[in-house]
């Protein structure tokens, strides 16, 4: 059984997500820890509710940002995490730790990278008078949202979206695409490191598609 330690800053939806598709049965893994960089993190409650351990490190209480790093992964590497997933984590982490998990740690964002890393994605998008929107993991590197992208969902935008819509309408993508992502980490069929990315030992040359 795949052994997952989550990141949060936010409300946990992505947590959530993992969770429910564990109790239904459809992915084999168990959430053996949840690390939040803010003590409101919704990310608490899902955790709780589980009986998953809730670990929250404070950056004010650290004198650099590599000190909370290193604090906070820590606290990861004790869980025994077999896979990092970064779900709402607002943090850019330092090479010093990303180097040595690189190839166990991922990343959920909602744009159809390498377009509009950072926030308000989907406001960009409209602005920009897109057609389509949508969702990828990746891995993680220490730069923002630029890691090889993993696998993407995708979904068109409508006349008369607006930001709140678009979300709303991507979140349940989202969600199906950071379990089917995990799934294929427990079934060993992914393979990847800070340039590129293997599927069924094959080098992928674009991301993987769901639905």
């Amino acid at each position: 059984m795949l052994r997952v330690a989550v990141l949060a800053s936010g409300r946990g939806s992505n947590l959530r997500a993992l969770l429910d598709a564990i109790r239904r049965g459809d992915l084999d893994a168990c959430i053996v820890g949840v690390f939040r960089d803010t003590a409101t993190a919704g990310a608490r409650a899902p955790a709780r509710d589980a009986g998953s351990a809730a670990t929250h490190v404070d950056p004010k209480a650290c004198a650099t940002r590599l000190d909370f790093d290193r604090a906070l992964f820590d606290r990861v590497d004790a869980s025994g995490a077999d896979l990092i997933v970064c779900a709402g984590f607002m943090r850019i982490l330092s090479p010093e730790v990303v180097a040595p998990r690189v190839a166990r740690m991922i990343n959920i964002h909602p744009s159809l990278l390498p377009r509009y890393p950072g926030l308000h994605t989907h406001q960009r998008a409209l602005d920009a008078g897109d057609r389509e929107h949508g969702a990828s993991v990746h891995v993680v590197i220490p730069a923002l949202d630029a890691g090889p992208v993993i696998a993407q969902t995708r979904l068109a935008i409508e006349a008369g979206d607006t930001a709140e819509t678009l979300a709303a309408r991507l979140l349940p993508r989202e969600h199906r695409l950071l379990v089917q992502v995990v799934r294929w980490c427990g079934e060993r069929r992914l393979r990847f490191d800070a340039e590129r990315v293997h599927f069924d030992e094959r080098l992928l040359t674009g991301p993987l598609a769901v639905d």
